[in-house]
């Protein structure tokens, strides 16, 4: 849109020179008048203030000639000014470092009516100009292989930050012997710095090849400012573009910490510096049963007091000292059964700087892995692998099973003479020929019992059809390598053994307290099977009449008199194994 005060002085300015040609038009009409009528004294007066009014009059109109130029001129400035405020409105309109880039470019076109133009942006990482963007006078993208150029006036802006113009690059002296002034025919030449403050961060290059005089110092101060908003408009956009950048990464880096703690089986529960809770995993929500939406930015002392993690000592003493704290606990976790054994692991929370943000926690179920400890400690581990439900093998039931127990004779008397350390060696010793043979033969190490060690056969966590041939053959194994056992012993290290084996019910499961349980059988079968062991002596097998029974087809025995036991009333018949008759 047009000025008005500019328009109303175009518009004076007209009807200014229409009176001036109204004026000369009478006044050489008059003159020549004067020039064809007889000449007198007032006539020849009057045409001498005739040429004197006509040369009035040219100077008049080469006044308003003036005048117009410079009314003209004005306008353009003018027209200058408003457009380099209009774009630069424009370009700091956006933060997007391309389109700033092309509304730079196009502006330069329109500003200097050059043929084409370049805009060079420092690189970041080598501090060398790369081209951004070309353009020529119909704002086409410009292949750069045809975009030839005086690099060394580039360099000379970009170095000293002095803007450059000439009107004729071939023959001002400054540029006329460069090799690219020459091989590329150039003309006029305007190029500026783009700076921000004492720092130059580009160039700006426009030419025409055609014409001379294109640019003149009006133009390199035009551009020069326009360069200055430009440079802001670009730094801003490049500082966007970083911005945005790092907050991708920053965002992507995100997003895969929230997936890889989500993925992971161990839960972990990040403590800050204020004591909330920052980070819950998936894995932490299913370990305690407890929704991340009530837990996330909470008091941490609040929340596992309502969980039943009672760490509080062990959380202050990581934040304060440092260190790392590890803890077993059990608790009732909501929606499943039994108890749950967790595992928590307590570590410092750093950052890069090493300085303590507060406490990771990572929790571990263990209850599986606890309750299989328990079940190794007594069971072979080929069996442990075969167990398909641990947890219905270890509820106590009635259950048909073949018990024996191993004693070794004269322990009392032996143990009174002997060092402990060495009495424990020694034991250790006749055990491990027990366990061998139990192992073997797939039976359950119950327990040890001072000099005795006890083993069930047929239990829910080992059954077995012919329960009371393993037990048997357990019994044969322990006589046979204790033999050579002791042919290599001194005979003061020299012990002996019984074996008393029988078959029959008992009742088989946990058994125990809630700070300790063991799985183990209990019952007549087990009291029986004791009281025969108790009546074998050294070296003999003895088994009772309910195993003699299942093994008699393939064992030679001699028959004992009856027994009476503790807590029976009836006679216990018992047979000593004398040889067998293995298949």
């Amino acid at each position: 849109m047009d000025d008005p005060s500019n328009t109303q002085i175009q518009t004076n300015l007209n009807d200014l020179r229409q009176l001036i040609d109204n004026l000369g038009s009478t006044v050489n009409q008059q003159h020549q008048t004067l020039i064809t009528s007889r000449a007198d004294i007032a006539q020849q007066a009057a045409a001498r203030s005739s040429d004197e009014l006509t040369r009035q009059v040219v100077m008049l109109r080469r006044t308003l000639e003036d005048l117009e130029r410079r009314v003209k001129a004005q306008e353009k400035e003018r027209e200058k000014l408003r457009a380099l405020q209009d774009v630069g409105a424009m370009i700091n309109s956006s933060l997007d470092l391309d389109q700033v880039l092309m509304v730079v470019m196009d502006a330069i076109i329109d500003l200097t009516k050059a043929e084409r133009s370049i805009l060079l942006l420092k690189s970041e990482e080598t501090g060398e100009l790369d081209v951004r963007v070309y353009r020529n006078m119909d704002r086409d993208a410009i292949e750069k292989s045809s975009f030839d150029i005086s690099r060394s006036i580039v360099r000379s802006v970009s170095e000293t930050g002095e803007p450059v113009v000439t009107m004729n690059a071939m023959s001002d002296s400054r540029f006329a012997a460069q090799e690219s002034i020459i091989s590329y025919n150039l003309r006029s030449i305007l190029c500026v710095p783009l700076k921000i403050k004492d720092m130059i961060i580009g160039v700006i290059y426009a030419d025409n090849r055609v014409q001379s005089g294109v640019f003149g110092d009006t133009d390199r101060d035009l551009l020069a400012s326009f360069a200055n908003q430009a440079a802001v408009a670009i730094e801003n956009a490049r500082l966007f573009q970083q911005i945005r950048n790092h907050l991708t990464e920053i965002t992507e880096m995100r997003d895969l910490m929230d997936n890889v703690f989500a993925s992971i089986a161990s839960g972990v529960i990040t403590i800050d510096d204020e004591q909330r809770i920052a980070l819950y995993n998936r894995a932490a929500e299913r370990l305690l049963g407890y929704p991340q939406t009530a837990v996330i930015q909470q008091s941490y002392r609040q929340i596992l007091e309502t969980l039943g993690v009672s760490v509080e000592p062990l959380v202050e003493d990581v934040r304060h000292n440092g260190g790392t704290q590890n803890t077993e606990i059990d608790l009732v976790v909501n929606r499943r059964p039994g108890v749950t054994t967790l595992n928590l692991t307590l570590t410092p929370l750093r950052d890069f700087e090493q300085e303590t943000l507060g406490v990771a926690m990572v929790l571990n179920d263990v209850t599986e892995k606890k309750r299989l400890e328990s079940v190794r400690r007594y069971l072979p581990p080929a069996l442990v692998d075969q167990i398909r439900d641990l947890d219905a093998a270890q509820r106590p039931q009635h259950r048909i099973m073949s018990v024996l127990f191993a004693d070794v004779r004269g322990y009392s008397t032996f143990s009174e003479h002997v060092d402990p350390e060495k009495l424990i060696q020694i034991m250790n010793g006749y055990f491990t020929i027990f366990v061998n043979a139990i192992e073997t033969f797939e039976g359950l190490t119950d327990k040890f019992m001072g000099d005795a060690v006890m083993a069930l056969y047929n239990t829910p966590l080992n059954p077995q059809r012919k329960h009371a041939e393993r037990a048997l053959r357990t019994a044969l194994m322990i006589q046979e390598n204790m033999r050579a056992y002791l042919a290599e012993m001194s005979e003061d290290r020299r012990l002996h053994f019984g074996v008393g084996i029988h078959t029959g019910e008992a009742v088989v499961g946990n058994v125990g307290s809630n700070l300790r349980k063991d799985y183990s059988a209990i019952g007549d079968a087990v009291n029986l099977a004791k009281r025969i062991q108790e009546n074998a002596g050294g070296d003999e097998i003895l088994i009772s009449q309910a195993t003699y029974e299942l093994v008699k087809d393939w064992v030679a025995v001699k028959t004992l008199a009856p027994i009476r036991v503790k807590g029976r009333q009836t006679l216990e018949q018992i047979y000593q194994l004398t040889a067998t008759h293995i298949p």
